[in-house]
């Protein structure tokens, strides 16, 4: 399945899950394991963060064998999630790679709370991913052009989408390579959880 086709097949299945989830309606997904005891071939790739309120294959109301989701808080680009993606394009030949962030993103807001404050106490694995999270988020804190702080959170958010789509492509001669021929297309998107709409950065 090409890109284009991907695409729309998620922004139809994040639709189904907003009319369905409205009225505090179950959600029923397809599950078609037996089909897909003998092998795989999902038709995007998501790279989102772990996040309990956000699993793609409800919020894209899709069912086993779909969806090549990695899920890291943040949805921050390190080697091991590079390696995850290349791997899917490559065996599987998936087209489609999404960012998808999301509001009230626990990462996100630490990142904002340790570069403001100047300091935090976190581990040193958590502080490991708010270091990732750092070189989008610091220059909007620096230019301090936000209004308020839901808005700085939400600036900051896209920030690191952006950021994680452009580490894929740099960090990766793989995507690179298969995005420069039109093999593959990445792209951004973030999750509303008040609302459950999807929104992709299609025009960026």
């Amino acid at each position: 399945m090409n890109a284009d086709l991907a695409l729309k097949k998620l922004i139809d299945g994040n639709k189904r899950y907003v009319e369905a989830t409205e009225d505090g309606a179950e959600l029923t997904i397809t599950t078609r394991r037996q089909s897909v005891a003998d092998g795989q071939k999902p038709f995007a790739v998501i790279l989102g963060c772990s996040d309990s309120r956000v699993p793609a294959e409800l919020v894209f109301h899709l069912g086993l064998g779909d969806l090549f989701v990695i899920r890291v808080a943040g949805n921050i680009v390190a080697p091991s999630q590079i390696g995850s993606v290349e791997f899917a394009c490559q065996h599987f030949g998936t087209q489609l790679v999404v960012v998808l962030g999301h509001s009230h993103c626990g990462a996100i807001n630490a990142t904002v709370d340790s570069l403001i404050s100047g300091s935090a106490d976190l581990s040193p694995n958590v502080a490991s991913i708010v270091d990732r999270v750092t070189p989008a988020v610091h220059p909007i804190v620096k230019r301090q052009q936000y209004s308020d702080k839901n808005e700085l959170i939400h600036q900051a958010m896209r920030a690191n989408i952006e950021q994680s789509v452009t580490g894929l492509q740099m960090r990766s001669r793989i995507l690179r390579s298969l995005a420069e021929r039109g093999e593959i297309k990445i792209i951004g998107a973030e999750y509303s959880i008040e609302t459950g709409i999807v929104d992709f950065y299609l025009n960026d």
